[in-house]
C-alpha cells in the first residue's frame, strides 16, 4: 500500500476518542483525523463530514472519482495482525462519486447503484428529525432558493456522520447549530472553499478568504 505524504488521512480509531477543537466524545471506532497539536479531530471540524465514504476494491471507480474531486481523503484503519494501517477507500465528493460511475457502468447499473445509496441513505436518516430540523431553516432563513432546506437538512443530519446536524444542540433545534449547518452548506457548495483546502490552505485561511462571499449570500437568504 502505498500512501502520499500530502494526502489527507482519516483513521478509524481503535479506541475511545475526544475531540480536541469541539471536545465531542466520539466514541469508539470514530472517524478522526491526527491534529499535531490538538490531538484526534472529528470529520465536522476538519472539513471532511461532507464527503462520502468509497470503499475501497473498484480501482476504474476510484481512480475516476478521485480525478474529478476537488476534495479527497484516504481512509485508513491499524491492522492488528500485519501491525501497520490499511487502507480502507477514500472520502469524496458525492458528485464526483457520480461522475465517475457514469463513467464505468452501463444506464442501467447507475440507476441500480444510485437506488441502492439512495435507500441505505434513507435507512439511516430520521425522517422526522430532518423535517424539523428543514423547517426551522425555513423560518431562520426564508429566502433561501426552494426545497433547499431539505437538502441542508438532509445531509447535516445524517447519522453517524459527526455533522452539525448530529450534535445535541441541533438536536434541540439550536438557532446557532441550524445556522452553522447552512454555513457549511454554503461554503462547500457556493465558494472555493475545497479548491483551497485542496491547494494545501489551512482552513482557517481558506475560511477567511471566503467568508465575505458566504456572509453575503447569509444576507441574501435571511432576507
Amino acid at each position: 500500500m502505498i500512501i502520499k505524504n500530502n494526502e489527507i488521512k482519516v483513521f478509524i480509531s481503535g479506541r475511545e476518542s475526544i475531540c480536541g477543537e469541539c471536545g465531542e466524545n466520539l466514541g469508539h471506532k470514530a472517524w478522526i483525523t491526527l491534529d499535531r497539536d490538538k490531538g484526534a479531530l472529528c470529520l465536522a471540524c476538519t472539513e471532511l463530514k461532507h464527503l462520502v465514504f468509497l470503499p475501497a476494491g473498484d480501482a476504474a471507480l476510484t481512480i475516476r472519482s478521485k480525478k474529478y474531486s476537488s476534495l479527497c481523503a484516504v481512509v485508513l484503519k491499524w491492522s492488528k495482525a500485519r501491525k501497520r494501517y490499511e487502507r480502507q477507500g477514500l472520502l469524496i465528493e458525492e458528485k464526483a462519486l457520480e461522475q465517475a460511475e457514469e463513467e464505468c457502468l452501463a444506464d442501467q447499473e447507475v440507476r441500480e447503484r444510485r437506488k441502492q445509496r439512495e435507500a441505505e441513505k434513507r435507512a439511516i436518516i430520521d425522517k422526522e428529525f430532518v423535517k424539523n430540523f428543514a423547517k426551522h431553516i425555513r423560518e431562520l432563513f426564508p429566502n433561501c432558493p426552494k426545497v433547499k432546506e431539505n437538502i441542508i437538512a438532509k445531509h447535516a443530519c445524517l447519522k453517524f456522520s459527526g455533522r452539525v446536524g448530529r450534535s445535541s444542540a441541533a438536536k434541540k433545534f439550536n438557532e446557532e447549530a441550524i445556522r452553522l449547518a447552512v454555513i457549511a452548506h454554503i461554503r462547500h457548495t457556493k465558494t472555493k472553499y475545497n479548491e483551497l483546502i485542496s491547494r494545501g490552505y489551512d482552513r482557517y485561511d481558506a475560511r477567511s478568504h471566503i467568508q465575505p462571499e458566504v456572509e453575503s449570500i447569509v444576507e441574501q437568504w435571511e432576507g
